[in-house]
């Protein structure tokens, strides 16, 4: 539905996050879901998804990084099956060694980078002030003043989006630009074709192979044979 690569990519991801669970005995997101829980014991509460949506993110992420780049990272997310331990979460949630393994995908896909975190961190930030405005209070009449209160926000974000959010909070944000999606590059497009060439190739070629094989058998039955043979002598005859 969201294109070849972009569904690959997700199945991949999906694999992924099932290790985690296999490995932890809980899913990732956990945190997400218990903020959706709470929310709904406040009153007049409203609960919003504020990240960008996965489609846009996997798309741009596709686009930015090159065909060995791809090759790559989906070779290290098929073949992820380093064991997961609860010490290791904990680990992650300092400061150093977060900063550290982020420092370390930097260096390793800068492209990919930007775009699932600085990119996001601009996303989260504008939503979080969006949400953040003052509210208006009604008034009685046009001629009353107007009066706001301050609105109320709690956040719950991964601990890796913290410092963009607090970098980017007093800049102003536009969104417009990190929401579109880029036209497939010319290799991604031959790429593809390559690929549906090759399967319809195997599809085909495998269907010959069958279809051949099957018609040997089926000439090689006795009862073929006999019959073949009948025809033959009918028209001598």
């Amino acid at each position: 539905q969201n294109g070849v690569m972009s569904g690959l990519m997700q199945m991949l991801l999906l694999k992924v996050s099932a290790h985690i669970t296999e490995q932890l005995g809980m899913a990732p997101g956990g945190e997400f879901r218990e903020a959706f829980k709470e929310a709904s014991k406040v009153p007049f509460c409203k609960f919003h998804l504020g990240d960008r949506p996965i489609p846009v993110t996997f798309k741009r992420a596709i686009a930015a990084l090159s065909f060995w780049q791809k090759v790559k990272l989906a070779w290290g997310l098929c073949f992820l099956s380093d064991p997961i331990s609860k010490d290791d979460v904990e680990k992650c949630k300092q400061k150093d060694l977060l900063e550290q393994m982020m420092a370390e995908m930097i260096g390793e896909f800068p492209d990919l980078h930007r775009t699932i975190v600085s990119e996001r961190d601009i996303y989260l930030t504008y939503m979080l002030k969006q949400a953040a405005k003052q509210i208006e209070l009604p008034r009685a009449s046009e001629n009353e003043p107007r009066k706001y209160i301050p609105a109320v926000v709690v956040g719950v974000v991964g601990m890796g989006h913290v410092p963009g959010i607090e970098k980017n909070w007093n800049s102003d944000l536009k969104i417009q630009e990190i929401m579109s999606v880029p036209p497939p590059s010319a290799s991604s497009k031959i790429f593809k074709f390559v690929l549906k060439a090759t399967v319809f190739g195997l599809l085909g070629y495998s269907c010959y192979r069958i279809g051949h094989r099957t018609v040997q058998f089926v000439l090689s039955m006795p009862a073929t044979q006999s019959y073949l043979q009948r025809l033959t002598e009918v028209p001598q005859q």
